[in-house]
């Protein structure tokens, strides 16, 4: 696994441990930590959108994603 992006020391986190983050996966796939919001965000999904039972809806800042991008493969 790596990180995709900055860490989260770089992006002004005062812990510089807990935050936001973006891993490529060792089979391509991508796990991101982001704040859960499954409850609040499920009714808000647009009617072309669904989740299976065992997935989530998680929040990651703009700047996490936006400093992940230079390191997000094209294909």
């Amino acid at each position: 696994m790596r990180r995709i992006g900055v860490p989260p020391s770089a992006r002004g986190s005062n812990s510089g441990a807990t935050c936001p983050d973006v891993f490529e996966l060792s089979d391509g796939n991508f796990a991101v930590i982001g704040t859960e919001a499954t409850e609040a965000l499920d009714p808000e999904l647009p009617a072309d959108a669904a989740r299976a039972d065992y997935e989530r809806i998680v929040i990651v800042s703009r700047e996490t994603l936006i400093r992940a991008k230079a390191d997000i493969p094209d294909a």
